[in-house]
């Protein structure tokens, strides 16, 4: 689906502006459909609040930017519901001195959202046109704590390992080995898993060399993680 159409769907439920600026119209997305929801980190809502989503959507989508939805952002890829966002990124738990793994840049805006809690993040992408977009708008924004890399997320990235944490931003049929294998002990990792189309996000905590534990959380649907550990192609 184009932008185009997506726009002319969404027009009904777009939150109105009402002449409201950028950084208003932040926090009404933060208190109507974040705090509403139980979200209550002061860390991930501070950085909701400061990061503006509404450049890292195609210009002439920016209107719903802050909408309670997913968005298409070109390569038949999205940026995530802000309360998506927010609710991986809680249950990540981040500290301050952590590295973390991110498994899907897209365009940078959950990349930026980690880059504001920790003290450094590693984000890979597969479509190298998406990776070079989001690492231009994360450093016009000021983030110096990124580094990107153009690949196989589904392998992680055993050169940077291990990591604090991992986030994974979109669909696995199973958790990959390769990434808990890349977290420290007692890491996190939060990963969409199910099928293509469908998943449940789960909160693995490593407890040992190759075992972990697993809470789930809420349904959800994210685009398929491709890869040697995800699914194998692209097709529908």
């Amino acid at each position: 689906m184009g932008p185009t159409v997506f726009l002319r769907r969404l027009r009904r439920i777009a939150p109105r502006s009402d002449g409201q600026s950028d950084a208003e119209l932040r926090e009404r997305m933060v208190r109507e459909q974040i705090e509403s929801r139980g979200i209550r980190d002061p860390r991930v809502l501070d950085a909701l609040r400061r990061i503006p989503r509404e450049k890292f959507v195609p210009e002439e989508i920016r209107r719903v930017a802050h909408g309670d939805h997913a968005l298409p952002i070109g390569a038949e890829q999205t940026i995530s519901q802000p309360y998506m966002v927010a609710l991986m990124t809680e249950k990540l738990q981040i500290e301050p001195h952590h590295r973390v793994l991110e498994i899907g840049t897209g365009s940078g805006y959950q990349t930026a959202v980690l880059a504001e809690l920790c003290h450094r993040v590693f984000t890979i992408e597969r479509i190298a046109e998406l990776s070079r977009t989001a690492a231009q708008r994360i450093e016009e924004l000021g983030y110096i704590n990124v580094e990107y890399r153009i690949g196989d997320g589904s392998r992680g990235w055993p050169e940077q390992a291990p990591f604090d944490r991992i986030l994974v931003t979109a669909g696995a049929p199973a958790i990959p080995a390769s990434l808990i294998a890349q977290l420290v002990p007692q890491g996190v990792m939060v990963i969409p898993t199910g099928g293509r189309t469908r998943q449940e996000i789960r909160v693995c905590k490593k407890t040992g060399p190759n075992d972990y534990e697993v809470t789930e959380s809420i349904a959800c649907s994210f685009v398929p993680l491709i890869g040697e550990e995800g699914w194998e192609d692209d097709l529908p």
